[in-house]
């Protein structure tokens, strides 16, 4: 996956990524016996994105920051298992080092 190389496309990226913290969370109504265990990292990532979105459709977003956004301490230890673990390192990535220049 390729990093965003509009602010729009950077914006849209963060909004999947919402969906897809929404549609992990749906699927463990299924699944209750992980649902413990995701429910904390989940929270978080919901919340990190629905800010980051919030922030950035209300124009209080400034970026590049240099530094990760909260939810990589998740993304690193559980990476693996997290289906969207690309789109959350896309988002980091632009949110750390700006837009993509390739």
């Amino acid at each position: 996956m390729k990093g965003p190389k509009t602010y729009d496309e950077y914006v849209d990226l963060v909004h999947q990524g919402v969906y897809e913290v929404d549609e992990m969370r749906a699927g463990l109504d299924y699944d209750p016996e992980n649902a413990e265990r995701w429910s904390a990292m989940l929270d978080h990532l919901d919340g990190v994105l629905r800010k980051l979105y919030d922030d950035m459709i209300s124009d209080k977003y400034e970026f590049p920051t240099g530094h990760d956004l909260p939810y990589m301490q998740f993304v690193n230890r559980w990476g693996r298992e997290i289906p969207f673990k690309q789109l959350l390192l896309v988002i980091n990535l632009a949110h750390k080092n700006g837009l993509s220049r390739d």
